[in-house]
């Protein structure tokens, strides 16, 4: 295994952790109330979302990048 399909595996790992935080987040009774107030949910929740897709698809990358081309 290449450095490159074990820090690929790794950063799938941390990206769908910071997902389930993300969803939990947004369950969460603060995030609810935030969401009903403003219509958006605080930045918290929408950075862990958006960090841990991010972090999701380029570990994807990374780990199958060989197999793609």
């Amino acid at each position: 295994m290449s450095p490159q399909q074990v820090f690929g595996i790794a950063l799938v790992v941390v990206g769908a952790v910071l997902l389930v935080l993300g969803f939990n987040a947004t369950q969460a009774p603060l995030g609810a109330v935030s969401e009903a107030l403003t219509g958006t949910y605080p930045d918290r929740t929408i950075w862990l979302l958006a960090g841990g897709g991010a972090a999701l698809v380029v570990g994807l990358l990374l780990t199958l990048g060989r197999r793609l081309r």
